[in-house]
């Protein structure tokens, strides 16, 4: 299985372990010129910005790992940017949230996996 495979899979693995409990897929690769977003979500009155890891196996380290400064810097911005998009990036409440996706089916999810504050310490002027 190539690297888009198992990133494909990963990501209908997430959204699907994502609405089992109960959240709103809202988009899916929400792209802008910064970056990316795997699925933007709403939980109750949350939005919630996703990024999916998946592996086929734990050789290079767990999937969260991979969630860099520079990743969480990109993502930030680029949430900023949906926020702005839908007219309510003062009034949202948000979350930034990983979800691991291994062999067999298996899912991590870790929400609050980082913060706008983390985002804004890698952060360079």
């Amino acid at each position: 299985m190539n690297k888009r495979e198992v990133w494909v899979k990963g990501e209908a693995l997430a959204r699907r372990a994502l609405e089992a409990k109960g959240y709103k897929i809202l988009c899916a690769n929400y792209a802008t010129k910064i970056g990316e977003i795997d699925l933007i979500a709403r939980q109750e009155d949350v939005i919630v910005f996703v990024e999916v890891k998946a592996r086929t196996s734990a050789e290079h380290g767990e999937p969260i790992e991979a969630v860099t400064a520079r990743k969480v810097s990109k993502i930030v911005t680029v949430a900023k940017q949906y926020l702005l998009s839908q007219g309510i990036y003062d009034r949202a409440s948000v979350r930034f949230d990983v979800v691991e996706c291994f062999p067999g089916g298996i899912v991590r999810h870790t929400e609050n996996a980082f913060t706008l504050n983390d985002a804004a310490k890698y952060h360079r002027s």
